[in-house]
């Protein structure tokens, strides 16, 4: 399918020289799923539901990482006859792959980044994305990290007024962690996409605590901005959450 395309190119750059990788240590997975849903009743009445997976993937010489997350709302209204009809007001896919080739010096890596969103509701309903770069650890401490990578790329959008965009980017992204206690921790994400035609940034801030060995309960906020949007759409989107994290 054309729009995994983009995905697909992400994978297949380092598949030839995995698949040796692989016979001679093995795969290590880390994945975590988490889940979230919210029922609303009284005056307001609504069902939203959050999911996301995210498989990273530790070889000798590679660093993967894949992700799936999906978010879905619908709303109970009275129509104009008194009928009450279910309408759905927000619906949103993502999925993204990176191959990160590990370099000789310790945390610096060359990457291959594809990321494609289908959000039915947004300002693009459409946005695939393909960069390349350079990334690599600036602080480390026991309890703290930043990581930071850098590269072009290129992207291309269809807004939800129906125009296509697409052009080259500069891509720069980032991810501190801290571990805050040994049943806590706090992560912080950001990536910008700077484009002549428009630039996206999208940041997230969740707090983990643990609630055993494998279950964790995250409270997430995530934010992203585009800087350019058709008149009837706002530029922010904002998503507050509160899921179960399962990580094995």
């Amino acid at each position: 399918m054309k729009r995994f395309s983009i995905l697909a190119l992400a994978i297949a750059a380092s598949s030839q020289v995995q698949a040796n990788d692989t016979v001679a240590t093995g795969k290590v997975w880390t994945t975590s799923a988490e889940l979230g849903a919210i029922a609303t009743s009284g005056n307001t009445v609504g069902t939203s539901v959050t999911g996301k997976i995210d498989a990273k993937q530790e070889l000798q010489q590679w660093s993967n990482q894949y992700i799936f997350s999906a978010f879905f709302k619908e709303d109970e209204k009275t129509d104009a006859n008194g009928d009450k009809i279910t309408e759905k007001s927000a619906e949103k896919y993502l999925v993204s792959a990176k191959a990160a080739y590990k370099l000789d010096e310790e945390f610096d890596k060359l990457f291959v980044y594809g990321s494609y969103t289908d959000d039915k509701f947004g300002a693009y309903t459409k946005y695939t994305t393909l960069a390349v770069g350079y990334g690599t650890r600036i602080y480390n401490t026991e309890d703290k990290s930043l990581d930071v990578e850098i590269g072009p790329g290129y992207f291309t959008g269809k807004r939800s007024a129906g125009e296509t965009e697409k052009g080259l980017i500069a891509r720069g992204a980032a991810v501190f962690n801290w571990t805050i206690s040994e049943s806590a921790s706090f992560a912080q994400t950001l990536s910008v996409e700077y484009g002549d035609d428009n630039t996206r940034t999208i940041a997230e801030s969740a707090v983990l605590a643990k609630i055993n060995g494998s279950l964790q309960m995250k409270a997430a906020f995530l934010v992203q901005n585009d800087t350019d949007v058709p008149v009837a759409k706002k530029s922010t989107d904002t998503q507050t959450s509160l899921t179960l994290v399962y990580s094995f």
